[in-house]
């Protein structure tokens, strides 16, 4: 690892996350994590620390697998933008252009962007479906295409915790042309030219022996229920197309998908995307509207209402004080994603960064996301050049 005084880090300050999160896996607010932080293209701090189960015993390790949840719709988006990039997709795009059984029942005027931007109206939450059919996105799509808006397309923040991203994943797959599985277009198009050779959207059997049993270790009511969140990492199966969260990956995986994104779109050769739709992705699209998301934190956390911050597809840190992943002292256009209680990546193009995370024993949604805070705020708070 590079003298990390050479990259403008004080040391002292920089021990201060591995003591942070050794002190939270000791108190069982957690059971581990595995983080990753970058600054200028150079590994700053590599932390594996922890348990991949702790009621077993099993402990972390570098190649251990885990289940991304929410930090996965980047994938997505990735995806999407990639084949905005390619002419095969627009953003101002209605949906049904593409699509064109999804127009039905009032939902004509939605476009890629506002899915993006979860600003549709499409639902929240999926409709209901046989389980066996949850992981299969043109079962999913064609359920979706029924349903009604839950609001106006563009007048609120409605966050979409599964449907936005399976729409947007078919969307992807017909403009490809229709032969390929959306998993083989990820695989193809980005995890194979960025050698995430451990990375899938599904869990493929030669990933399962190291994929980390997901257990909710702080059972506090919140945004999610524990017991769904507990049955993912039996639900992801080989072939399983969940293209909101529904992936599994690594410690250097997803590092080097954040460094992609530091980069300018590419890494080690491989171009996925453009400064320039970099550029456009990490803007607010959402002004000053909050995310609906946190709602009930507002009353049961005592948290402020604040700006959504959102860009094409990835969360921004934007300006004030209040709850945020990507951490307080993180500069403005500082963008990325975070997944239910467990992970998060970002990147801080002003400072230079990268910080990919990915944890065990679940936390409530919104600790979490103070979790994430605090230790990203240590980071932060370590650079003084």
């Amino acid at each position: 690892m590079t003298d990390v005084r050479a990259l403008g880090f004080d040391a002292p300050r920089l021990e201060r996350v591995a003591e942070a999160i050794g002190n939270d896996i000791a108190a069982k607010r957690y059971d581990g994590v595995a983080l990753r932080v970058h600054r200028r293209g150079k590994l700053a701090l590599d932390i594996v620390q922890g348990y991949a189960h702790r009621d077993r015993g099993t402990k972390l390790a570098n190649d251990s697998v885990f289940v991304t949840f929410s930090s996965g719709k980047q994938f997505t988006a990735t995806a999407v933008l990639k084949y905005v990039e390619k002419g095969l997709l627009q953003l101002h795009q209605p949906v049904a252009d593409v699509i064109p059984e999804f127009a039905a029942n009032g939902k004509r005027r939605m476009t890629l962007a506002q899915l993006l931007t979860h600003t549709s109206g499409i639902a929240s939450l999926p409709p209901p479906l046989p389980p066996e059919h949850m992981g299969d996105l043109q079962k999913m799509v064609a359920a979706l295409s029924q349903t009604a808006p839950e609001s106006i397309p563009g007048s609120r923040v409605r966050y979409s915790i599964l449907p936005g991203h399976a729409v947007m994943a078919e969307m992807v797959r017909r403009v490809d042309g229709g032969s390929r599985a959306y998993r083989e277009i990820l695989r193809e198009e980005i995890f194979e030219p960025l050698k995430m050779t451990s990375t899938a959207l599904g869990c493929p059997d030669a990933l399962r022996p190291r994929l980390c049993p997901v257990v909710v270790r702080d059972r506090a009511p919140g945004l999610l229920n524990p017991d769904m969140l507990e049955s993912m990492g039996q639900v992801l199966r080989d072939g399983v197309e969940i293209p909101a969260g529904g992936y599994v990956t690594t410690i250097g995986d997803f590092a080097r998908f954040a460094e992609m994104l530091r980069n300018g779109g590419a890494l080690d050769g491989a171009r996925i995307l453009s400064p320039a739709m970099i550029d456009l992705a990490t803007r607010n699209y959402t002004g000053t509207m909050p995310n609906d998301i946190w709602d009930y934190a507002v009353d049961a956390r005592g948290w402020p209402v604040f700006p959504a911050y959102l860009g094409l597809g990835f969360f921004l840190r934007g300006e004030g004080t209040f709850p945020t992943p990507f951490g307080a002292l993180a500069s403005p256009r500082t963008f990325g994603g975070v997944g239910a209680g467990s992970t998060t990546f970002f990147v801080d193009p002003e400072k230079e960064l990268s910080f990919a995370l990915l944890s065990t024993g679940l936390l409530e949604e919104s600790r979490s996301t103070e979790r994430h805070q605090r230790l990203a705020d240590l980071v932060h708070a370590a650079i003084i050049d």
